[in-house]
């Protein structure tokens, strides 16, 4: 290097060099100013292209001709690279043999720096034969943009594959659409998903690329400006989580929307939800209304201005066809005087599961009234069959809402549109849960006695939620305003009312309370008056709103303790004798007399899954002693198990602990292994605590944000079998050894738990304890203090 001159940058430099600017554009104060996230890509984009250029030039390939260029495609193409990108960089030549040499010195100083880097060295004709056999190549090659070297080579590559593309885009179709629903069936939507992928998901960045080169094809318009508006708030979503998260992070998870809210200037990770669930719905609709207008194969087409086709049109309703593949209005029909058509369209198309035409939608936009209070009998019987056409519902509502009808239909609506959940087991939005738990609904409308009451009560059940009081409250009160609307009778109004009120009375029961005790089944019975027809509703959305709400929610076992606890009120409500809970059964208690004779502890397994990755009920046993509950449970949480529900009961001066749990990981421990270390367990050889604790390290432990514990109580009503007897609810973060630290602080306290109830929500536990306080002044601050420093 000539003296006095400046240093040549190298990788290392151009890493320094964004990671400054990252910098720079972070947060300062109030006095402070810094880059937008546009300026931000902006910025980005010259700084790579600077260096490269310079780069590409030190490597030997050289400005005008010479026939080799370096080019970018991806963000870098576009202009628009987000921090931490990987370069998408091609190499294009006419041929030359020295090609090899020249790509590696481009490539290797990138590769030792820690640069992603997606490169490909190719002449003009190769990249085109790849181009048509490869439709990421195809698409990637729109964004072309030349870095360096022989600018005429690059012009002449992306003005052939730009060609290519218009002359093939069309007979292309098939298979970008497939690849489109692959990635969707993958990543999931951004409008409607807690935790949302911005650029692969159904409505991201990618749908936006794709509407682009269909525009650049000729197939359809330029996106208009909800997209460009969509498009803006994504990529500036995504440039400050990837500044945030200092890495690679296309996934907006819960914990970063605080920050990235406030990075654009958002009141917090709510509304930046919400303002994401639009954009992603924007993009969506657009998208799926492009392939349609392109793909559908009864569009009509012109050559030289020439009709080629005339859909067939097929009466689907009173004033509905089936124009093609898309529900139409009737040429005769008149949305201003026909206050039922606009249900009429929704639920052929929900029925049929072809889309509504965006034709029809604006012109039922533009003068569909909203039907007059009470609605009449017809009416409500489409809405009826709009709700259950299973699968089909998702779509229409989806596009009426877009239209703003939906809203005409049901006002209360506004206040679940987008409404990001609070807690983390749900997946969706609120808007689109309630739609799903109606999906799952019309699957179990032949279970009901009142179908429509089901049907209306699923798309009702969280329509309280997003105004800061009781959902289940302020819900009932607006599903009883809704049914009147629709003018349902007295009773049917207090019905629908009603469901709503108690959507969660049967699962957080069931899954939180000893459902064999008569004290808890009279409450559950006098609670819905007795009434076996809500009962029965309730159950059946009992199921529909769990396998809505996320993976795992509704597992064999809260669906067998649901079922239990409906037969117990049944029962009940017919007058007839109440099942005896029996203890233990024959083969435990056999379990039981032989550790008494042996005075070995002892293990039993049952399965009631239908596989062993299923379920199981778990016995173990041992001389009676404190410490039987904490001990079991560390033994089955070291071996993956986690415990739904457990009893512990005494035979023959042997404690018996009878646990139900599913396998975390795989499939069921080994008997053998189980009964060696609750053997040590109880002996004391066995450090439970330490062994938990690694485990929970090795599998990531609790949350660093998590929220902190909370512990409720409920005491039982006088009259029962322990009228002294209570329950003490805790809810924490979840992690593995969490029912053994509990069980262990309550064991301390002089507790003998009889049962216990635990559910996972999420990352969150629900664990419900039913036991006898001991006989001490001041027991409920000290057992509380104790189990909430133990669920820490």
């Amino acid at each position: 290097m000539a003296l006095g001159l400046p240093p040549i940058p190298t990788a290392a430099d151009l890493v320094l060099a964004r990671d400054r600017l990252l910098a720079a554009a972070a947060p300062r104060s109030a006095a402070g100013h810094r880059l937008t996230p546009a300026a931000l890509r902006e910025a980005l984009a010259d700084l790579h292209e600077f260096w490269l250029t310079g780069h590409a030039g030190r490597a030997g390939i050289g400005g005008g001709g010479g026939g080799v260029a370096l080019f970018a495609v991806g963000g870098l193409g576009r202009r628009e690279p987000v921090p931490y990108s990987d370069l998408d960089l091609v190499l294009v030549h006419d041929g030359r043999s020295t090609v090899d040499d020249l790509a590696e010195r481009l490539w290797y100083p990138l590769w030792n720096s820690g640069i992603g880097l997606d490169h490909s060295v190719r002449t003009v004709g190769q990249a085109l034969e790849v181009a048509s056999g490869d439709l990421r190549t195809a698409l990637g090659l729109l964004d072309a943009r030349h870095l360096a070297g022989d600018a005429e080579i690059t012009a002449r590559l992306a003005s052939s594959a730009r060609d290519r593309w218009r002359a093939s885009a069309r007979k292309r179709l098939g298979e970008l659409v497939e690849s489109v629903r692959t990635r969707w069936s993958r990543a999931g939507e951004v409008a409607h998903w807690v935790e949302p992928d911005l650029k692969h998901g159904r409505g991201g960045l990618r749908d936006i690329d794709i509407l682009r080169a269909l525009s650049l094809a000729q197939l359809v318009d330029r996106p208009d400006a909800d997209v460009t508006a969509a498009h803006a708030l994504l990529l500036d979503t995504r440039t400050e989580l990837r500044r945030i998260a200092k890495r690679p992070r296309d996934v907006l998870r819960p914990q970063d929307g605080d920050e990235v809210a406030t990075a654009l200037g958002l009141a917090d990770r709510f509304a930046l939800a919400r303002a994401l669930s639009g954009a992603g719905r924007a993009v969506a609709y657009a998208l799926d209304v492009a392939l349609r207008s392109v793909g559908a194969d009864s569009t009509p087409r012109r050559v030289f201005g020439v009709l080629l086709r005339t859909p067939n049109r097929s009466p689907l309703a009173e004033g509905v066809v089936l124009h093609g593949t898309e529900v139409a209005l009737a040429r005769d029909a008149d949305p201003g005087r026909d206050a039922g058509l606009l249900l009429r369209v929704a639920a052929a198309s929900g029925r049929t599961g072809h889309p509504i035409a965006p034709a029809a939608l604006a012109r039922l936009g533009e003068t569909a009234p909203e039907p007059r209070a009470p609605w009449p009998a017809d009416v409500r019987q489409d809405l009826v069959a709009l709700l259950g056409a299973g699968e089909g519902l998702t779509d229409v509502v989806e596009a009426l809402d877009r239209a703003g009808l939906w809203a005409r239909l049901f006002p209360e609506w506004g206040a679940v549109r987008d409404l990001p959940p609070r807690d983390a087991a749900h997946v969706w939005t609120v808007d689109r849960h309630l739609v799903r738990t109606t999906v799952n609904a019309a699957r179990l409308v032949t279970s009901v006695s009142r179908p429509d009451l089901l049907l209306l009560g699923a798309l009702l059940h969280d329509i309280g939620k997003g105004r800061d009081q009781d959902h289940s409250v302020v819900g009932a009160a607006l599903a009883a305003q809704v049914a009147t609307r629709l003018g349902l009778p007295g009773p049917d109004v207090r019905t629908v009312a009603a469901v709503v009120r108690h959507h969660l009375l049967l699962p957080h029961t069931a899954t939180r309370r000893d459902i064999d005790d008569e004290t808890t089944i009279r409450r559950v019975v006098d609670t819905l008056g007795g009434d076996p027809v809500l009962l029965e509703l309730l159950h059946a959305l009992a199921e529909a709103d769990s396998l809505a709400t996320g993976p795992g929610v509704w597992t064999e076992w809260k669906a067998r303790l649901v079922t239990n606890l409906v037969t117990h009120c049944r029962t009940a409500m017919a007058g007839g004798p109440l099942p005896q809970p029996v203890p233990l059964d024959d083969a435990q208690r056999a379990l039981a007399e032989s550790v008494a004779a042996t005075g070995a502890p002892g293990v039993l397994f049952e399965l009631t899954g239908q596989s062993t990755a299923e379920s199981a009920t778990v016995t173990l046993a041992t001389a009676d002693r404190p410490g039987v509950l904490s001990r079991a449970a560390g033994v089955l949480a070291l071996n993956s198990l986690q415990v739904h529900a457990a009893t512990v009961a005494t035979h023959a001066g042997i404690a018996v602990g009878v646990f139900a749990v599913t396998p975390r990981f795989g499939s069921l421990p080994n008997p053998t292994l189980l009964r060696e270390q609750f053997t040590r367990a109880i002996s004391g050889s066995l450090p439970l605590a330490e062994h938990l604790a690694a485990k929970e390290r090795d599998y990531g432990g609790r949350a660093p944000d998590a929220p902190a514990p909370r512990v409720l109580w409920f005491d039982h009503e006088a009259g029962g079998p322990d009228p002294r007897a209570v329950v003490l609810e805790l809810r924490a973060p979840d992690r593995i050894g969490l029912l053994h630290s509990v069980a262990t602080a309550l064991e301390s306290q002089g507790v003998d738990v009889r049962w216990t109830r635990a559910t996972t929500l999420g990352t969150a536990a629900v664990d419900a304890f039913g036991f006898t306080p001991p006989p001490t002044p001041d027991w409920r601050p000290q057992i509380e203090s104790q189990v909430l420093t133990a669920a820490r």
